[in-house]
């Protein structure tokens, strides 16, 4: 028979139709094998702890084994380039954190993926904030002490931090930024090092996780005078915020969340961060996460992105300023 541009036509609609049909059913039989998180951490670390669980428990939802791999090693970057070059077909994700979708580029010259293009952003699983500790005999006991005494005495508080460029570092800096108030940084290689010289009492201060601080201080060889975060958490809940003391723009917590290569279809996208909100508010989920020092904490991959990108413009303008140059 004769092909003419009316039969040509209706083939290509065929074909179109039978592809989306064809699509359709993968993702409404998804997901049909097992799934592949990748985390952009050394095996045994803290992310560890909470994420393992939110994994087997979001397998269970869906079916399907989620095979959880360990990718550390360039500060995130090669677990980060390895999703963001995956199919996205929704069976590869990476367990985001600041690092990754963040500082990734305000850090690094030569960044193998674009953190925001490269990536479909599904949700967070929680906000954990920094905390500020001090050596027992540092006479001020809260936050506003703190920020007080520093004015009176400027540049003689010594700050620990886990070196320069960390988060606590760029705590430090937004602190003195928004404070007006000028200390001294000492920068270790490691947030240990760091920690040892503050209980040690050779460093006054310094911005840690909570969960890291919480055994030295429930034995008294540390003090906690706030949180840099939205609010207290349930397992201290005597230790108020930076916000509670009066200095209501300062904030800085890191998170973890998931993320899929960018083109994954939104249907997939959807049902991932439907079946992860009902993880991370599962009782149990919800206390590991605040026993880690977490506030539990979803978002729509909107918010997500949103948050992101509001923090990338923060940071990035603040270590512009200090000279904070990517490497």
């Amino acid at each position: 028979m004769k092909r003419t541009p009316w039969t040509a036509a209706i083939a290509t609609a065929v074909t179109v139709v039978t592809l989306a049909g064809g699509a359709a059913h993968a993702q409404s039989n998804y997901p049909g094998k097992p799934l592949r998180w990748l985390i952009p951490y050394a095996a045994g670390g803290g992310t560890d702890v909470i994420v393992r669980p939110i994994a087997l428990k979001a397998g269970e939802l869906l079916g399907q084994t989620i095979v959880y791999e360990n990718r550390g090693g360039a500060g995130g970057l090669i677990a980060g380039e390895t999703v963001a070059r995956a199919e996205p077909d929704g069976y590869t994700f990476l367990v985001t954190a600041p690092n990754t979708t963040i500082f990734a580029t305000l850090l690094n010259k030569k960044v193998p993926y674009d953190p925001v293009k490269d990536f479909a952003m599904i949700t967070k699983f929680d906000l954990t904030p920094n905390v500020l500790v001090a050596h027992p005999g540092f006479a001020p006991k809260t936050a506003r002490e703190m920020i007080a005494h520093a004015k009176a005495h400027p540049g003689k508080i010594n700050f620990a931090s886990s070196g320069a460029g960390s988060g606590g570092h760029l705590s430090i800096l937004l602190l003195q930024e928004t404070m007006k108030i000028d200390v001294l940084h000492v920068p270790y290689k490691g947030a240990g090092p760091a920690m040892l010289e503050v209980l040690a009492g050779r460093n006054d201060l310094m911005f840690i996780n909570p969960a890291v601080a919480m055994a030295n201080y429930k034995a008294g060889r540390l003090k906690m005078l706030g949180f840099a975060g939205p609010r207290r958490l349930a397992t201290l809940p005597d230790v108020p915020t930076f916000e509670e003391q009066g200095f209501v723009d300062f904030e800085s917590s890191n998170f973890k969340g998931l993320a899929a290569p960018a083109g994954t279809p939104r249907a997939i996208i959807h049902k991932m961060r439907e079946v992860l909100v009902k993880v991370v508010n599962m009782p149990d989920i919800s206390a590991r996460l605040i026993a880690g020092g977490s506030i539990p904490r979803t978002t729509t991959p909107e918010q997500f992105v949103e948050e992101n990108r509001r923090e990338v413009e923060r940071w990035g303008k603040l270590m512009r300023k200090h000279g904070i140059l990517p490497q």
